[in-house]
């Protein structure tokens, strides 16, 4: 289950779409790092990711985990942003049949689950078709 510690740490990257750009190589990490994978540096700047892509590849879940038990059947993706970043996303507003490898999709804020009756609304970033 999500904490509310752990949502507000992510709150940057979920709300603004922020990710991290290696000052040495400028590789960009999203969710940001600490240590560049691809030349071990140290200092990034935060740059804000394109809300445009592409799907790479998806799956349609049927079985869903508890929290998403409402929402079954949906779709989740890779999709490539434009800056070449691949951030794994929910597809909605989309018939599941009408999904294709390579369907142009825009970055929207979502809520995607509440913590019980009375916990914290949780919202991040979902896909549709652009």
């Amino acid at each position: 289950m999500l904490t509310a510690q752990r949502y507000a740490r992510e709150i940057p990257q979920r709300y603004r779409l922020e990710a991290g750009k290696c000052k040495k190589c400028g590789e960009i990490f999203f969710p940001p790092r600490l240590i560049c994978a691809k030349c071990k540096g140290r200092e990034f700047e935060t740059v804000k990711l394109s809300d445009e892509g592409k799907v790479i590849t998806y799956t349609v879940i049927r079985v869903p985990p508890t929290p998403f038990a409402d929402e079954a059947p949906y779709a989740i993706g890779i999709v490539e942003l434009k800056d070449g970043v691949r951030i794994t996303t929910q597809i909605v507003d989309c018939e599941l049949d009408k999904i294709k490898v390579g369907m142009p999709v825009r970055i929207e804020f979502r809520k995607i689950l509440q913590e019980g009756s009375a916990g914290i609304l949780c919202y991040g970033y979902k896909c549709v078709p652009a």
